[in-house]
C-alpha cells in the first residue's frame, strides 16, 4: 500500500497558481500511462468526489488519488520518483482543497475547467474530458450517487454528464450547439447537487 496522504478539509486553501495547474497537467500528460488524467478531467474528477454521497475526507487516499495518475504500478510508477509523485499528489489535494472551499462557501465564484473548442469557424464549450473525469468518481461510489440523484433534477444532470462525456444513448449524438449549451449550464447543474 502506497499510504498517500490523506484528504484534509481543514487544511490551508492554497489555490493552485494557473502556472502550477498548467505544470500539473504537463506532468500528467507525460506519464507513461494511458489512464492519467489531464486537467479538465481532474477537475471534473475533484469536484464530483466533493459532492459526492460521502465525504471524501472519509476515504482512504489510495482508494481515490492514483486514478488520477492511471493507477500505480510497480514501485514508483507511473513516476520517474517518489519526489514526483508526491509532488502531484500535493498539487492534486490543493486543487481538491481550493474547490471544496469555494464549492461550499462561495459557489458563485466556481469554474470549472472547461476547454473551447473550434471547427469550421465554429465555437463551443467542450466539457467532454472533465464530464469523464466527473463519472470516473462516480463510479467509485455507483450506487450512492443513484440514491443522492434520484430526484429528476438531480438524473437530469448525471445524463447531461453522461451525454457530454458521450456515453448514453445520446452522446455520440450531440449537436455542437447542443453540446455548447449543455456545457454553458452544467455548472449551474452542477450545483444543484450539493449536499445539503
Amino acid at each position: 500500500m502506497s499510504h498517500l496522504p490523506k484528504y484534509d478539509p481543514a487544511s490551508d486553501v492554497r489555490p493552485l497558481s494557473d502556472d502550477e495547474l498548467s505544470e500539473l497537467d504537463d506532468v500528467l500528460a507525460q506519464l507513461p500511462s494511458d489512464a492519467a488524467m489531464n486537467i479538465e478531467a481532474l477537475d471534473g474528477y475533484c469536484t464530483a468526489l466533493l459532492l459526492a454521497p460521502q465525504p471524501l475526507s472519509t476515504l482512504n487516499a489510495d482508494d481515490w488519488l492514483p486514478l488520477v495518475w492511471g493507477g500505480d504500478g510497480e514501485g514508483l510508477a507511473p513516476f520517474a520518483s517518489g519526489k514526483q509523485r508526491k509532488r502531484v499528489a500535493m498539487g492534486v489535494l490543493r486543487h481538491i482543497r481550493h474547490l471544496d472551499h469555494v464549492l461550499h462557501h462561495d459557489p458563485d465564484a466556481w469554474e470549472p475547467i472547461f476547454s473551447v473548442a473550434e471547427a469550421d469557424d465554429a465555437e463551443w464549450v467542450d466539457a467532454e474530458d472533465w464530464c469523464l473525469g466527473f463519472l470516473s468518481a462516480v463510479d467509485l461510489d455507483a450506487e450512492g450517487w443513484a440514491l443522492q440523484c434520484r430526484a429528476p433534477e438531480g438524473q437530469a444532470t448525471l445524463q447531461a454528464i453522461a451525454a457530454l462525456a458521450g456515453e448514453g444513448p445520446d452522446g455520440q449524438d450531440l449537436s455542437l450547439d447542443t453540446r455548447d449549451a449543455l456545457g454553458r449550464g452544467l455548472p449551474e447543474a452542477v450545483l444543484g447537487l450539493r449536499r445539503g
